[in-house]
């Protein structure tokens, strides 16, 4: 005959439901990676297993000899403990538990947290949480057991098994902190380095990200359209984030003259082209002189009044034509679109020349410089708007070769595709093809570049002028049109356009 089972004794039951609860907790804790979430359970957890009125934390500040704590049940602001002060300090500084009967009549209790609370501590029972390697890394103060009973070692044990679980999940979230902080340094030493290649740039990164960012928020509340169910998680919209500041690092690779090139000419290249137009300038008056002396030989000297009236009235034509030719040319360097006709002029006026210190003829106007004064729009060349647009390439490689986690490891391709079009006709790739975080990112890009405040080679365009501008990109199918109409409906640029310095 077999025996019958024995029903096991209420207190076995309540030990056995905690211990199950303290499992469930560990699992939970150990999938908790944000600390803000993770003490709180931690907490509610420690109040259940020991049957206490309340718990509070502490953890353990090595570099600053501290315990503290922000979630202290009981108290709303941080509390900071020096190393060895309080029960909890000294359970930290010891590792040794201490479990006391009656607070008040225990020297090691200060009641002045009682007297400034209103709370009144009966028992506490105060554990240090340790490590994989047994060190003390904070610790858990129990306050009043319920039903007016003390902490017994039962109590003792189960906390510091708790305690055991919640340190090594409180040194994975920290860990993942610090990770988080690396990369936010990283992010933001690199948004320094790309504004530093171009200060007139400065903050377009950052605009861009919000901008981005706020779009991808705004889907949460679209319901309709190829997007209603398009959602991001807080760790895709952190990825997006990175994208979106980092888009325009490759600028790094890119030449500085050419990267802030505001007229069709460089600097230097228009001090050769006006210290041209002065020789040329001496070499008019020169041309005068000598054929003042020419017209004196041959007239007499009687005539060199009406010489002299006639060259004057020659050499001042002469000077105004030059000087004209020159404000043509200044013109034509403005990162302005080409006026028509201009091109056949600037090829005619590559046949002026002038007589040097040597009495040899030089061109006024060299090929290159007719070849960079003929650019129909903006400042750039073709070989230099193909450097310019290296800087996707340069983007991706440099981002590729950082080890992402794989929670962030599409930054690189998010950021490698916010210059493609959705007609084919973007770069570098020229792909179709394109993340929808990229398609946002386009979409931001664009309009802060428009309406970020005036540059050396553009003016900053009016809201509403860079909203048409964008409406025709997406109704010619380079810009997703549905993104663009949320954008707009959800203001978005208005919101950043608020939030811009005056």
């Amino acid at each position: 005959m077999l025996p019958q089972s024995v029903p096991a004794s209420p207190n076995l039951s309540r030990r056995l439901a905690k211990l199950t609860s303290i499992l469930d907790v560990a699992k939970a804790m150990s999938a908790e990676r944000d600390l803000d979430l993770l003490l709180p359970l931690i907490l509610y957890e420690a109040t259940k297993v020991v049957e206490s009125d309340r718990c509070s934390l502490f953890i353990l500040d090595r570099e600053r000899e501290e315990l503290w704590s922000k979630v202290a049940q009981g108290s709303k602001n941080e509390i900071r403990l020096p190393m060895g002060s309080g029960i909890a300090g000294q359970v930290a500084h010891t590792g040794a538990v201490i479990n006391i009967p009656d607070a008040y009549a225990d020297p090691r209790f200060n009641s002045s947290f009682d007297v400034s609370s209103g709370y009144r501590t009966h028992t506490i029972l105060c554990v240090p949480m340790r490590d994989a390697n047994g060190d003390v890394t904070g610790v858990i103060q129990a306050l009043n057991k319920r039903g007016g009973r003390v902490f017994d070692a039962e109590d003792e044990e189960l906390l510091l098994a708790l305690g055991a679980q919640a340190a090594g999940a409180i040194e994975n979230a920290l860990l993942h902190e610090e990770i988080n902080r690396l990369f936010e340094g990283f992010v933001s030493a690199s948004v320094v380095a790309i504004e530093a290649r171009d200060p007139t740039t400065a903050g377009h990164s950052g605009r861009v990200a919000d901008l981005t960012v706020s779009l991808a928020q705004a889907l949460e509340h679209h319901t309709t359209g190829p997007y209603a169910q398009t959602r991001f998680t807080a760790v895709e919209l952190q990825e997006l984030r990175y994208a979106s500041l980092l888009h325009d690092f490759g600028k790094v690779g890119v030449r500085e003259n050419v990267l802030v090139k505001a007229e069709k000419l460089y600097p230097h290249e228009l001090e050769t082209l006006r210290a041209r137009f002065q020789l040329a300038r001496k070499d008019l008056q020169l041309q005068s002189s000598r054929r003042r002396l020419a017209s004196v030989e041959a007239r007499g000297l009687s005539a060199l009044p009406t010489i002299h009236q006639e060259e004057d009235a020659r050499l001042a034509q002469e000077l105004a034509q030059l000087d004209e030719v020159m404000s043509f040319l200044l013109t034509c360097n403005k990162p302005t679109v080409l006026a028509q006709g201009n091109f056949e002029r600037l090829l005619e006026l590559g046949k002026l020349s002038y007589t040097d210190a040597h009495d040899h003829g030089q061109p006024l106007l060299l090929p290159n410089e007719i070849q960079s004064l003929s650019i129909t729009r903006g400042t750039l060349s073709p070989e230099e708007r193909r450097e310019i647009e290296s800087h996707v390439d340069h983007t991706y490689r440099f981002l590729s070769q950082i080890p992402w986690t794989r929670a962030l490891r599409r930054v690189p391709e998010i950021a490698y595709a916010h210059h493609e079009k959705l007609d084919g006709t973007g770069y570098p790739r020229a792909i179709p093809e394109i993340p929808v975080q990229s398609r946002m990112m386009s979409i931001c890009d664009i309009y802060d570049a428009l309406t970020a405040s005036d540059r050396p080679y553009k003016k900053a365009v009016p809201h509403a002028l860079a909203l048409d501008i964008l409406k025709k990109e997406a109704g010619s199918g380079q810009l997703d049109k549905d993104l663009f109409t949320i954008f707009v409906d959800a203001e978005i640029p208005r919101r950043a356009l608020k939030k811009r310095p005056a």
